[in-house]
């Protein structure tokens, strides 16, 4: 499911526009997404939790030319 089919169940589900749909499911989104930003888990029930985790740098290939690079910072 993406975005747009997101907002299409929220709208059939709510017995609303489109529009308003898309305030709903952006200002949910929205409100992760800045929660995420300041160090914080964000936990729904029956939904899931999301969190932002640090990982140390890699060195990846690229497999065309076998040159290495650093990954991530």
């Amino acid at each position: 499911m993406n975005k747009s089919e997101l907002i299409e169940k929220v709208s059939t589900a709510l017995e609303t526009t489109k529009a308003e749909a898309a305030n709903v499911v952006n200002a949910m989104l929205s409100t992760i997404t800045s929660t995420l930003k300041k160090g914080q888990k964000v936990t729904i029930a029956g939904f899931g939790t999301f969190s932002v985790v640090k990982q140390k740098a890699r060195k990846g290939k690229n497999p065309n030319h076998k040159d290495t690079c650093q990954k991530g910072a």
